[in-house]
């Protein structure tokens, strides 16, 4: 057959599939924009345009005169429609143009622009473009599963998840728990915590960038900086990935990808109220093409109202009404009195305590108040976020790329307020009363609220990042050249507290007009005393990281199943941050706190490279193989501060046809330690002789030298993980997917501290052996004794010395976790309607920890503070004609209470979430309506014993948000 007759033949074959086009374009649109795994070998263009439009189900239009003999690239791996068509035209001299309805129209010109960059398709989990990494199942949440969620931020978006836990850093948590680093929130930020492995031990990524971290010493990603409008898709790996990316990829790796090629301007609104609630939500994204280039800018405003805890029955440290006890404390307005004999009484109500007598007092009833009356579940916020990117082809080999990120929040609450007990009052005070007449001072443990007002919170988070990059093409290879510079500054400034230096001074005063008046119900101290007691404390964070990295990527050689391709590089990364705080509420003046060990920095490089290797290929036609994919990669990672450590991975995807496949990964990975866990400043460490209990003993108590606090000679944190999954598509069933994961984590060298009980540690040898020096030398001894850090203040002579106890941070717990991860889905027509359901869960089967590496394995797997071994979440979507609905089952199982004895059980815990969308298209062109309610139902938290040292409240909010039913309208314009 001649070139002639092909090109007519060719011709022929395209005008019969556009004659049919009309007929199920709506589908063909509909596919675009979903991602999904392509095979092509190499072969024609023409080839291979007629087979994608054949496995998309998508009109692709092209003159055969044009296409010539062009010959096109293997594709392997996951691509929308339009990054599989900018794959195959790269360096073609041709470029496709989207039309009406949905189809692609092939048109003679230079490269687009978005051509130069199609495998960017860099899938998270890999560095080589264009290729899925082997034995690896990645989460992808696109614009339109963000859209129907119903949510309105990132961190809710990502909170969803199952394989997610709410505990740690996160915003709801700071005033119920120290867990996982809870109380250092700076900023009133929210993580991710994959599996419950900790917030620094999933790695946070946007658009495969690492940014600067929020939290004390920079402790994990801030999402809720992260504009939601502005995401084009979030891409989830929960494995290990340290082999790929370096440090905290133990649990996973979430990668925010923005919308940074969008066209064309998109305007949104939404408002959303729940009781006692509110929020608004306004951006505006806009993107300008032209022939070698692009630019996307885009704003988002976010505001949200304070939840307060009256408006919450559970958020209350009176438990009775659920059966529980009561946690109310005895700073109250009115106070109670401690006298000098340790008896207390009651302050009466409806009094100024200007006239209050002994006779009047209450003994040994002391007034009870709840600290949660006054407070917040959640901080107002305000949100102003900006983001720019630009692409330009400088050549036609040459392509320059940056991106600019910029956030600022607000946040404030009201916590439950301090109170440290230093209100004593002599008997100069014109207002003294004291219960047994001893004439000497008086304690009386007081409420200042109403005098202050409530103690308030003001967290502000600013962070901006840029990125920028060149990249090369080189034969069939790319190089790509990349430096980034990322800061986080964080401001927390707690103001309405008691200065005690001046409380004192006011408590003493013999002046009526001006003293301190601690006796009445109520507020009766002159306003200007009140101004001069008043005080604050701030700490300041900043956190830094800047890097440059360069890669090569492309193919190596041919196998069967397609090229094999590699890429190798290498990194440079800073990390710093800075700390600082002022007090003003011990002193005359304000004072430098000190900055706790800060400023602290570190230096890391790295090598990695990644093999891909596409052993067999469907059109060998091979029984049982209709694909057989192999990765390897390794990262060598030597930072400045602990050392090196070499991290490889090894995965695999069988396909065995029929639409099943088999995928298998190994990996090791680690974290680094955190600066919070290795600085060395003053107060960061402290070294003190104790006597403890010790059984061995003639007398029942040794001497010992005891160890607390940071320690600079920590390793890394290590985790060795395999994944074993399957997925099941079958042909002759279309529209059903099952996906099936077993998970199995060995995290080792953990980093822990256990000093509060060093008073254990020699009556419980067999937990805390390894903690325990049984000899040490006087040489030894003597260094910790001339160490700035040495106090002695129990007087114990140093040569009684026999033990050395190391309370310090210390690589000491482990963790085996394993589980199954599952998501089946069912997708198909019912009449003119296109209904999808399915369900996704994580079930956690054990998770055994060790708290040293001599202590016993204990059960943690749901328990509080800990991942439940159970979340679900069940999804139904309709879409017919300009009406779309969804609706989401969240379902938490139920754990037990382990902080209280005994333990008690928790309910389990189900939400409903329904979003119903309408196109206003024949109104107003490019308008889009939705109405959507989170927690339809209203379903409040289960009841939780939730005591903490501080506090209590009476549900988890590691478990259960308290924000009850919201019930939001949304509004989006195409311009």
């Amino acid at each position: 057959m001649n070139r002639t007759s092909t090109r007519r033949m060719l011709r022929v074959g395209i005008a019969s599939v556009a004659i049919a086009w009309g007929s199920w374009v709506p589908h063909a649109r509909a596919q675009t924009a979903e991602r999904a795994e392509i095979r092509l070998p190499r072969q024609s263009l023409a080839a291979a345009l007629e087979r994608l439009s054949a496995l998309s189900k998508t009109t692709i239009l092209a003159d055969s005169a044009l296409v010539g003999e062009r010959q096109a690239p293997p594709l392997n791996g996951a691509y929308t429609v339009e990054e599989a068509l900018e794959a195959l035209l790269r360096g073609t001299g041709l470029q496709y143009e989207q039309v009406e309805g949905g189809g692609f129209v092939i048109r003679a010109g230079e490269p687009r622009d978005r051509a130069a960059t199609s495998a960017d398709v860099i899938v998270t989990g890999t560095r080589i473009r264009g290729a899925a990494p082997a034995g690896e199942h990645v989460l992808t949440f696109d614009r339109k599963d963000i859209d129907q969620s119903g949510y309105a931020t990132t961190q809710q978006i990502i909170q969803a998840l199952p394989q997610n836990f709410g505990g740690g850093l996160n915003e709801g948590n700071t005033a119920y728990s120290i867990r996982n680093n809870a109380g250092a929130n700076l900023g009133a930020g929210s993580s991710v915590n994959l599996r419950g492995l900790g917030t620094t031990s999933t790695l946070t990524l946007i658009d495969g960038n690492r940014v600067a971290l929020g939290g004390v010493s920079g402790l994990f990603v801030d999402l809720s900086l992260i504009p939601s409008s502005a995401i084009e898709r979030i891409e989830v790996l929960a494995d290990g990935a340290s082999a790929i990316y370096g440090s905290d990829a133990v649990a996973g790796v979430v990668n925010v990808k923005l919308r940074d090629d969008f066209r064309g301007a998109e305007s949104r609104a939404r408002f959303g109220a729940a009781d006692g609630f509110n929020e608004v939500q306004a951006s505006q994204l806009v993107g300008l093409g032209w022939k070698t280039g692009g630019i996307t800018l885009g704003y988002e405003y976010y505001h949200r109202g304070n939840l307060a805890a009256a408006d919450r029955r559970y958020a209350t440290e009176d438990l009775r009404p659920f059966g529980g006890p009561d946690y109310r404390k005895n700073f109250a307005n009115p106070g109670t009195i401690i006298a000098a004999d340790g008896s207390t009484y009651g302050i009466p109500a409806g009094q100024d305590g200007r006239h209050l007598t002994p006779a009047q007092l209450l003994p040994g009833q002391p007034n009870l108040a709840d600290g949660r009356a006054n407070s917040d579940l959640l901080p107002s916020v305000d949100r102003h976020t900006v983001f720019a990117s630009l692409s330009q082809t400088l050549a036609p080999w040459l392509r320059f790329t940056a991106q600019g990120f910029f956030a600022n929040r607000v946040s404030e609450f009201r916590p439950v307020p301090d109170n440290f007990g230093l209100t004593v009052v002599s008997p100069s005070n014109p207002f003294y009363v004291d219960p047994i007449g001893t004439g000497q001072p008086v304690t009386v443990n007081y409420d200042f609220t109403k005098d202050f007002g409530a103690e308030r919170i003001r967290a502000t988070a600013r962070a901006w990042s840029v990125n920028a990059g060149l990249e090369a093409t080189i034969g069939q290879w790319r190089a790509d050249l990349h430096g980034s510079y990322g800061y986080q500054r964080e401001d927390n400034r707690t103001t309405n507290v008691p200065n005690y230096y001046y409380l004192g001074q006011a408590l003493a005063d013999p002046d009526p007009a001006t003293a301190f008046n601690v006796f009445g119900d109520g507020s009766f101290t002159p306003k200007a005393t009140i101004d001069r007691v008043r005080g604050w404390y701030e700490t300041l964070g900043s956190s830094r990281v800047k890097s440059a990295s360069l890669k090569f990527d492309g193919p190596l050689f041919h196998l069967p199943g397609g090229d094999a391709r590699m890429a190798i590089g290498g990194e440079v990364r800073g990390e710093s941050y800075d700390s600082h705080t002022m007090l003003y509420y011990l002193s005359a003046q304000p004072v430098d706190g000190g900055s706790d060990g800060f400023p602290m920095s570190r230096t890391v490089h790295a090598g990695y490279g990644e093999l891909s290797l596409p052993f067999i290929g469907p059109e060998l036609n091979i029984p049982f193989v209709e694909a057989l994919d192999l990765s390897v990669a390794a990262r060598v990672e030597h930072y400045s501060d602990f050392g090196t450590t070499t991290n490889p991975r090894i995965g695999a995807t069988w396909k065995l046809g029929g639409g099943l496949a088999l995928r298998a990964t190994w990996g090791a990975s680690f974290r680094a330690p955190s600066f919070l866990d290795i600085r060395t400043g003053p107060g960061s460490t402290f070294y003190a002789p104790v006597a403890v209990p010790d059984p061995a003993a003639p007398t029942g108590i040794t001497n010992a030298l005891a160890l607390f606090g940071a320690n600079p000679h920590l390793g890394p944190e290590r985790a060795d993980t395999w994944v074993v999954g399957a997925t099941f598509a079958p042909e002759r069933l279309r529209g059903l997917k099952v996906d099936l994961s077993y998970f199995n984590i060995t995290y080792k060298d953990r980093l822990g501290n256990v000093g509060i009980d060093y008073a254990s540690f020699l009556t419980n040898r067999s937990v805390y052996q390894a903690l325990i020096n049984d000899h040490p030398t006087a040489a030894l001894i003597d260094s910790y004794v001339r160490d700035p850090n040495f106090h002695n203040p129990y007087g114990i002579p140093i040569s009684s010395i026999q033990v050395i106890l190391d309370g310090r941070n210390g690589n000491l717990s482990s963790l085996h976790m394993n589980g199954i991860d599952f998501d089946i889905g069912y997708a198909s027509k019912l009449g003119g309607a296109n209904i999808a359901a399915g369900v996704s869960g994580s079930w956690i089967i054990h998770a055994r920890q060790r708290i040293t590496p001599t202590a016993a394995q204990a059960e943690t797997v749901s328990t509080i503070g800990n991942p439940v071994d159970l979340r679900l979440r069940g999804r139904l979507t309709v879409a017919e004609g300009k009406w779309n609905a969804a609706a989401f089952v969240n379902f938490i199982n139920g754990y037990r209470n382990t902080v209280v004895t005994p333990a008690q059980p928790v309910t389990s815990y189900a939400a409903v979430d329904v979003q119903v969308g309408y196109d206003l298209d024949h109104w107003i062109k490019g308008t889009r309506l939705s109405v959507s309610a989170t927690n339809l139902f209203n379903r409040q938290p289960p009841y939780v014993q939730n005591a903490t040292l501080y506090s209590a409240s009476g549900f988890d909010p590691e478990n259960a948000s308290p924000i009850g039913r919201m019930i939001a309208l949304q509004l989006v314009k195409s311009w």
